[in-house]
């Protein structure tokens, strides 16, 4: 006697009964293929997500879950730490259908410690928060694979192969909508020649069932994306535009099957041809969006997977390795040769050589790198040799970073996009039952069921909102791109909505209106050589590592350096110590003054320096000042352009600063700004409370600092700017990040969000504009569905295109 086939109660694979695990449970008989379908089933079942066999669609993949090897060490290095949790992303496998990450999410939410879980079914992605002394990332991944998925570290080359997937299927299903779409319209042109010259029945039948067959892999193949999420949308009660897509399509296509049976005239071109001309441009939409991200994607092929480690070295041995950069760690050597890449960010320690820095910051001129230097992942080494001591690895490098908020404000929405949201939520069902009553009025008032439907097919065609749902992700999509390609970043998309309202720039002094980087101007001495004195000098600050110190040495050259006995460093003062028995002394005047009295006319010319708002560093010897060095912080050679090019555009721009008053004066008028502009002697506080001051006036201000000591005042402003390249990058503090210490990326920032909002307002102008026009020429007839296609598709298009404008910058 043969086995009954019974069907897995989980997978839903047929077995024999003798094979089968069988269970009763709650007073039924449960059939399950194998220990791991029973066992999920169990857990389910104690978890209370039984649900989740109700939710799964007819779309589910029959099998079994897969059972593979999992570490879950190899998710450390994906781990970084937001507001306090812990987050990952990961990729996960055996997603069948969206009932499938609804148990991951329900099943995730209800583990201790977990505070945020979100599953995107389109790219199986999933990203997850949790407290790191209730859980770790061990127990989050077994808990996964209990329910039979298997997660895997998340990878952008993975996730970039999924997008190139997604648009091949959309191509080949095109393909064969345009083919068989060809065939259809040869049919049925012969049966339009029919109707109005006289055909035979029996050939007309012919024809139509020949149609029949040739329009049906255009609606269940070709348009299968449509209907799986048409049936998602009712399932949800939240219809979306696939439903209109799908009842349009498969109205017109079962009518016609009807109209074979009666013999009457039937509408497979109109079915086939809805279906062809919406999936022309969802294909176009999905070449734009990998366009827009193309910035994603040549950032993220710029990390190598291996590099060299000078594992240990000697002035006899030297050995190098070659090993994947995911096992290197902090503190480690890595040697770079001519014409690589560095795989990671650190500090130079031996070797010179000039790098290619311009897919991270834009700048396309090569920087000079040597020891002390700071080098980035990504960035390409051009001529010399050179080793670094790793400082940042995995998702702590700069460019880990760039991509990851790049990725965040791509997938956020600025609240002009919660309105359109909105108006599609009420706009699809409102659609539907004017789709309704048009086939009711127009069948009362022609008496034609032919007439009705095609009119009422017109307006679920013709309305779909996919142009709404484009206009504000494109321009997002494209307007981002534009700049992170020119070297800025912005961590939020609402942030490209408040820029549009600034009407204040605020700019610190120090690293942002200069260039952080103290420089000798002037430089005299009494009684003693200007060589001997720059000797002395240059062997004190040889052992200083302030930025004032580094000035002197770079001003003297290199001069021979002599020994220096009882050296002190002085926080605050200056630097001491004997040379040839002699005391020595360098820094500021209260620092020096305090022994014999100065020469007059070097304490006159030291203090006209001081009053005019630089710095001056005075050589004692022997207890009597010798010599001095004029030092200041010189403005950035783009500043006063910018200052001129953001007033000639309308926006207000003022200097803040904790320097004293006539250095502060003495920089902003050299960049043009006048003495009222000037806002000088304050600290973190005040400068924030300062901000909240404009704000209470009604102004809307942009600050920029460097995001770190200006961390108050960032984020006071309406938008936070940080300058600076890589190491003074303050995410957490500002909205946005100029990668370039450039100060000419200020105007470059406000244009591009400004061109951005305003496109995004086009996008929706017209949006609301074709639906207003064409839903009441669909209503009343004058459509025909196929050009309802055309119409929706071609306002589709206008959205891509107006949105990719922003990339001609």
């Amino acid at each position: 006697m043969e086995d009954a086939i019974l069907r897995c109660d989980h997978c839903l694979l047929e077995i024999p009964e003798s094979k089968a695990i069988i269970e009763e449970v709650k007073g039924r008989k449960r059939a399950f293929c194998c220990n791991g379908c029973h066992g999920i089933y169990r857990l389910l079942s104690e978890e209370g997500l039984l649900e989740f066999y109700d939710r799964r669609g007819k779309d589910w993949i029959k099998g079994p879950p897969v059972e593979e090897a999992c570490d879950p060490s190899a998710f450390k290095g994906g781990i970084s730490e937001r507001d306090g949790l812990l987050e990952i992303d990961i990729a996960i496998d055996g997603i069948r259908c969206a009932s499938c990450v609804w148990l991951i999410e329900r099943f995730l939410e209800r583990m201790d410690g977990i505070e945020y879980v979100r599953i995107n079914y389109a790219t199986h992605r999933g990203r997850i928060r949790w407290q790191r002394d209730r859980t770790d990332i061990g127990r989050i991944i077994n808990r996964i694979r209990a329910i039979g998925y298997t997660p895997r570290p998340f990878t952008m080359k993975g996730y970039v192969e999924g997008l190139k997937e997604a648009r091949r299927d959309l191509l080949i299903r095109l393909g064969t909508a345009s083919f068989f779409s060809m065939q259809l319209m040869m049919y049925s042109i012969a049966l339009y020649a029919g109707y109005f010259e006289g055909i035979d029945r029996i050939t007309r039948l012919i024809l139509q069932i020949i149609a029949l067959i040739v329009a049906t892999p255009v609606v269940f193949y070709s348009g299968m994306p449509f209907l799986r999420g048409a049936i998602h949308g009712l399932k949800r009660l939240s219809p979306n535009m696939d439903v209109l897509i799908a009842l349009g399509a498969t109205s017109a296509y079962l009518y016609s099957i009807f109209q074979i049976i009666a013999g009457g005239e039937i509408y497979f071109d109109t079915s086939a041809m809805i279906i062809t001309l919406i999936l022309v441009g969802r294909y176009i939409e999905a070449g734009a969006k990998g366009r827009a991200s193309d910035v994603i994607t040549r950032l993220s092929s710029l990390a190598p997977v291996e590099a060299r480690v000078v594992r240990n070295t000697s002035q006899a041995i030297r050995r190098v390795e070659s090993v994947s950069i995911h096992s290197i760690k902090e503190g480690e050597k890595v040697e770079v040769r001519p014409g690589e890449r560095i795989p990671l960010d650190g500090v130079v320690i031996e070797g010179s050589s000039e790098v290619d820095e311009s897919m991270l910051t834009g700048e396309s001129r090569p920087v000079a790198k040597g020891p002390g230097d700071e080098v980035f992942c990504g960035t390409q080494n051009l001529f010399g040799s050179i080793t670094f001591r790793v400082k940042r690895t995995g998702d702590d490098t700069v460019l880990s970073r760039i991509i990851k908020t790049v990725e965040e404000i791509q997938s956020t929405r600025p609240p002009i996009q919660a309105i359109a949201d909105r108006i599609v939520g009420i706009f699809v069902p409102s659609i539907l039952l004017l789709a309704m009553a048009t086939g009711i009025g127009w069948f009362m008032y022609k008496g034609s069921i032919s007439n009705a439907l095609m009119n009422s097919i017109s307006v679920l065609v013709i309305a779909c909102p996919c142009a709404l749902g484009l206009a504000t992700p494109l321009a997002i999509l494209a307007g981002t791109g534009v700049l992170a390609s020119k070297g800025v970043v912005i961590k939020r998309a609402e942030v490209i909505e408040r820029l549009r309202r600034v009407d204040t720039v605020v700019l610190d002094k120090t690293g942002t209106i200069t260039g952080g980087k103290p420089e000798v101007i002037g430089f005299r001495t009494s009684g003693i050589s200007e060589e001997e004195a720059l000797i002395i000098s240059a062997s004190l600050e040889a052992r200083s590592e302030h930025t004032i110190g580094r000035a002197i040495m770079d001003y003297a050259g290199k001069v021979s350096l002599r020994g220096v006995e009882d050296f002190r460093a002085i926080p605050g003062k200056g630097v001491m110590g004997r040379m040839d028995g002699v005391s020595v002394m360098l820094g500021n005047r209260a620092f020096v003054g305090s022994h014999d009295a100065e020469p007059s006319d070097l304490l006159r010319y030291g203090r006209d320096q001081e009053e005019a708002g630089n710095t001056v560093v005075y050589l004692s010897i022997d207890g009597r000042p010798m010599a001095l060095f004029v030092i200041s912080d010189m403005p950035r050679r783009e500043a006063k352009a910018t200052v001129k090019t953001l007033r000639e555009e309308g926006y207000s721009v003022r200097m803040i600063t904790g320097d004293n008053h006539p250095t502060a004066v003495r920089i902003g008028r050299s960049i043009g700004m006048k003495e009222d502009d000037i806002m000088a002697e304050m600290d973190p506080v005040m400068k924030a409370e300062a901000i909240r001051e404009m704000q209470r006036q009604g102004r809307s201000v942009i600050m920029v600092g460097d995001g770190i000591n200006d961390a108050p005042a960032l984020s006071q402003a309406d938008c936070g700017v940080s300058m600076g390249r890589a190491t003074d990058i303050a995410l957490e503090s500002a909205d946005a990040v100029l990668m370039r210490n450039e100060l000419s990326l200020i105007p470059v920032l406000l244009g591009v969000s400004k061109r951005t909002y305003r496109i995004i307002r086009q996008n929706l102008f017209w949006a609301f504009i074709y639906n207003g026009i064409a839903i009441p020429l669909a209503v009343s007839g004058t459509l025909h569905p196929i050009v309802s296609a055309i119409s929706m598709t071609l306002s589709s298009l206008s959205v891509v295109g107006n949105s990719m404008r922003l990339r001609v910058v």
